[in-house]
C-alpha cells in the first residue's frame, strides 16, 4: 500500500475506514461534509460498504481502490463515501436491501450508487478490475453510471423514487400488516404451531454434520437454542439430538479454533472444516449463550470447557484494559486468508516430536493437507471413541492433546497476527455481557462474575450520554463514543441487564432495564405496537426508517425487545408492555411459523407463550443459597427473583411472606402454586406446559 496519498478518512477511528485512508480515491466518511458536497456539485454518491474482517473487501481495495487510474475515474465522477457497516448498520441495512432488490443478492463489499440526496438506484457487490467471473469490470460500471447520470438523469431519479417506495413498503410491512388473530386466539398459541415450527426447521437439518442448510454454513445458534427449549417441553429426542449434534460438530470442526478458542463466522463447506477465518465478538457471545444451555441440560464437560475456552479467547484477544470488548479479528494475516491458523505436518512434527503422530491422527493433519496444501485442525472422531479404538486411556490422552495444543499455541503466538478491529460496539458488548453473566451464574465462577461486572461498568461509563437521559451511543474508541445507538444496541443491553440481575440479585439492574426500555418506547416506537424502528426518531441522515425483524447473524432488535417487554411487564406489573409484546408477536407469527429458521428468536417467544412463563420468587433468610440450587436446573422462560423479604415494588415478590425456612413461590399461566421449601417440590409444575 502506498502512503503517498491521504484522504479525509485519516481523521476517522474505524479500522476499516483507516485501512482506506491512503487510497488514491478521495474517500469521505458518511456525514454532513460529503452529503453537502454531493448536493453542491450535483454528483452521484458512490457508497462503498464493508468491514475490517471482510476478505473480499480487502481484495477489491487492492485491485481497484489502490489503482491510480481507477481512482481517478471515481474521483472525477462521484462523491466517494466509505462506510463501516458495523459503525453504521442502519445505512448498511437500507442499501443492502436496495442492492438485493436491484441485483437479487447482496454481500460485502457492497457498492451502491445514490442520487445526490442519498436515494439508491444501482449497485452490486465485488467487481473485478477487469471483466472476469461473468462480471462487468469496476471501470465499466463506473463509466456506465457516469454516462447514464448525464444522459438519462430523469430515468435514474424515477428509478430511485420507485426503489425507495419499494423499500418503505417491504421494510416496514408491519405498518400495514393486519391480522385476524387476537392475543388470546387459540389459532396462534397452540402446541401444534410449535410442532410445525420444529418440522420446518428439521426439513433443513443436516443430520450427518449438524447445522441447517447447505454451505456456507453458519452456526445459527438461535435455532439450536429453540430446539433445546422445544425438547424440554415435549421430550422430543430428535430435537435434542440435532441440537447437540450441531454444537458437537461445530466444536470439533475447523470453524472452532482448537488452539486459542473462539469460533469463526461461518464454514465454507458442509463439514465445518474451512471457515472464512474472521472471528467476531458477537458470534462467540452467541455460542457461549447456547453452550450454557447445553451444559445445564447434559452436564457434559465438553460444553463447560468450550464455554471457558471461548470466554478465554474473548479475554485474551478482544478485551481492552478497562473492560470493553473489541469487535473482531481479521481473516487475513500477511495478506493471506487463514495463514495465522493453519499448519503443515512438518511444522507440527518439529514442535511435537514423538507426540506428533497421535496428535496428527486425532486432528486430521496429513502430509498433503486437508485445506489448500495446509491443515486446519479438526476432530473427526470423539475422543472417547478414538481412545477406545487406539486402546488408550482417555484421561491421559486428553492431557497429552492439551499439552500439544499448548505447545502449538506458544509457537503460533510468534506468527504475525490478523489485524484487530478495535472499535467497541454497544450491542455486541451487550451480547457478550449477557453470555458471560449467564456462564458466571450457572458455573458459579467468581472470575467470570468480575469480568461481567467490569464490562457492565465500562458500558455505563462510556456509552450512556451525559444529558441525564438513558440515551446511548453505538460505538466507542480512543475515548470517543459516536453515533446514536440503534434498536438492537438497546434491546441486547436490556436483555443483559436481566442476566446481570440473575447473577447478582441487585435490583438496580432491573430498574436500569426498565429505564432504558422507557427510552426505547419513547424514541423507537411507531405508535401502533407494530414493532420498533431500527433508528431513533431524532436521527435525520437516513432516507427511510426501517424495521428489522429477521433473526439473522444477530437476533433482531424487535424479537429481543418483544421478550424484554414481556419480562418487564411481569416484573413491574405494566400490562401495556405485555400487550405490545404480544401484538409484535402476532404481526410476525405467520412468517415465524412458516420460516422459523429466519425467525428463530421469535419462534422461542411463540413457544414461551404456548408453554407459559415461570415467575419464581425465593423469599427468606437463605434465599440466595436456595436460588443456587434452582440454578442447577435448565428452566427456560423464567424470571427468578430472590429476596430476604417481600417487596411490593416487584410483582413476583409482592405480598409473599417470608418464614423461618426460605420458600420458593411459583406462578405460571395466571396460577400460583403452593410455596415449597425445596426445588423438588415445584419441578413438576415448572416442566409442565
Amino acid at each position: 500500500m502506498s502512503h503517498a496519498f491521504t484522504n479525509s478518512l485519516i481523521k476517522e477511528t474505524s479500522p476499516y475506514l483507516l485501512q482506506h485512508a491512503h487510497n488514491p480515491v478521495n474517500w469521505y466518511a458518511w456525514g454532513e461534509e460529503a452529503l453537502q458536497k454531493a448536493e453542491a456539485e450535483d454528483k452521484v454518491i458512490l457508497a462503498s460498504i464493508g468491514y475490517s474482517a471482510c476478505h473480499w473487501c480487502h481484495v477489491m481495495e487492492k485491485e481497484s481502490f489502490e489503482n491510480v487510474t481507477i481512482a481517478a475515474l471515481m474521483n472525477e465522477n462521484f462523491i466517494n463515501i466509505k462506510i463501516d457497516r458495523e459503525e453504521r448498520p442502519d445505512l448498511d441495512h437500507i442499501y443492502m436491501d436496495a442492492v438485493q432488490a436491484i441485483a437479487g443478492s447482496g454481500g460485502w463489499p457492497l457498492n451502491v450508487f445514490l442520487t445526490p440526496d442519498g436515494k439508491p438506484f444501482y449497485g452490486g457487490t465485488y467487481y473485478p478490475p477487469v471483466r472476469a467471473f461473468n462480471r462487468s469490470s469496476w471501470p465499466e460500471v463506473l463509466q456506465g453510471i457516469a454516462a447514464a447520470w448525464k444522459e438519462k438523469r430523469d430515468e435514474i431519479e424515477s428509478q430511485a423514487e420507485n426503489l425507495i417506495a419499494h423499500l418503505n413498503q417491504s421494510g416496514n410491512f408491519t405498518q400495514t400488516a393486519t391480522s385476524s388473530i387476537s392475543s388470546n386466539d387459540e389459532r396462534l398459541f397452540t402446541m401444534d404451531n410449535c410442532h410445525q415450527m420444529f418440522k420446518n426447521i428439521m426439513a433443513t437439518a443436516d443430520k450427518e454434520w449438524g447445522g441447517f442448510g447447505r454451505a456456507p454454513k453458519f452456526p445459527q445458534t438461535f435455532i439450536i437454542q429453540f430446539l433445546l427449549q422445544y425438547q424440554h417441553f415435549t421430550g422430543n429426542a430428535e430435537a435434542l439430538r440435532q441440537a447437540l449434534l450441531s454444537l458437537d460438530k461445530i466444536l470439533q470442526g475447523g470453524i472452532y479454533d482448537h488452539i486459542g478458542g473462539g469460533t469463526a463466522r461461518y464454514s465454507t463447506d458442509n463439514e465445518w472444516l474451512a471457515p472464512h477465518f474472521e472471528k467476531m465478538l458477537y458470534d462467540n457471545a452467541l455460542l457461549i449463550d447456547v453452550l450454557c444451555d447445553a451444559w445445564q441440560i447434559t452436564k457434559c464437560d465438553k460444553y463447560r470447557n468450550a464455554i471457558l475456552k471461548t470466554i478465554g479467547f474473548i479475554q485474551s484477544e478482544l478485551t481492552n484494559g478497562e473492560g470493553g470488548f473489541f469487535a473482531a479479528l481479521d481473516a487475513d494475516s500477511e495478506g493471506v486468508e487463514g495463514k495465522y491458523y493453519v499448519w503443515t505436518k512438518t511444522e507440527i512434527d518439529d514442535v511435537l516430536k514423538e507426540n506428533a503422530a497421535i496428535f496428527c491422527e486425532f486432528f486430521d493433519v496429513t502430509e498433503k493437507g486437508n485445506w489448500e496444501d495446509a491443515n486446519i485442525l479438526r476432530i473427526l472422531e470423539p475422543i472417547h471413541d478414538f481412545a477406545i479404538r487406539k486402546n488408550l486411556d482417555e484421561h491421559k490422552l486428553t492431557e497429552l492433546l492439551q499439552s500439544c495444543l499448548h505447545k502449538l499455541a506458544e509457537v503460533r503466538v510468534g506468527r504475525i497476527k490478523p489485524s484487530l478491529d478495535d472499535k467497541i460496539i454497544l450491542g455486541w458488548n451487550a451480547l457478550a455481557l449477557k453470555a458471560i453473566a449467564k456462564a458466571a451464574f450457572i458455573l458459579e465462577d467468581e472470575t467470570l462474575t468480575m469480568l461481567a461486572l467490569k464490562n457492565f461498568a465500562f458500558i455505563e461509563t462510556n456509552f450512556i450520554k451525559t444529558n441525564g437521559s438513558y440515551e446511548m451511543h453505538h460505538t466507542f474508541k480512543n475515548g470517543v463514543a459516536k453515533y446514536p445507538a440503534f434498536l438492537d444496541d438497546y434491546a441486547f443491553f436490556i436483555a443483559a441487564c436481566f442476566e446481570m440481575y440473575s447473577l447478582t440479585y441487585d435490583t438496580e439492574f432491573l430498574q436500569k432495564a426498565k429505564n432504558h426500555t422507557c427510552f426505547v418506547v419513547d424514541n423507537f416506537s411507531d405508535g401502533e405496537n407494530n414493532c420498533f424502528f431500527y433508528t431513533p426518531k431524532n436521527q435525520t441522515d437516513v432516507v427511510i426508517r426501517k424495521k428489522e425483524i429477521y433473526d439473522g447473524a444477530l437476533p433482531s432488535g424487535n424479537s429481543v425487545m418483544a421478550a424484554n417487554l414481556f419480562k418487564l411487564s411481569r416484573i413491574f406489573n405494566i400490562p401495556d408492555w405485555e400487550y405490545t409484546s404480544i401484538q409484535m408477536l402476532i404481526i410476525n407469527s405467520e412468517a415465524t411459523i412458516k420460516y422459523p429458521s429466519s425467525f428463530a428468536v421469535w419462534a422461542s417467544f411463540l413457544l414461551q407463550n404456548v408453554v407459559g412463563f415461570n415467575e419464581l420468587a425465593i423469599i427468606g433468610r437463605d434465599c440466595f443459597q436456595l436460588s443456587r440450587k434452582v440454578a442447577d436446573y435448565y428452566i427456560p422462560y423464567k424470571i427468578m427473583m430472590a429476596s430476604t423479604l417481600s417487596n411490593d415494588e416487584f410483582l413476583p415478590l409482592k405480598s409473599k411472606p417470608a418464614s423461618i425456612q426460605s420458600l420458593i413461590y411459583l406462578c405460571k399461566n395466571n396460577i400460583c402454586f403452593k410455596p415449597e421449601e425445596q426445588i423438588d417440590g415445584i419441578l413438576l409444575y415448572l416442566n409442565e406446559s
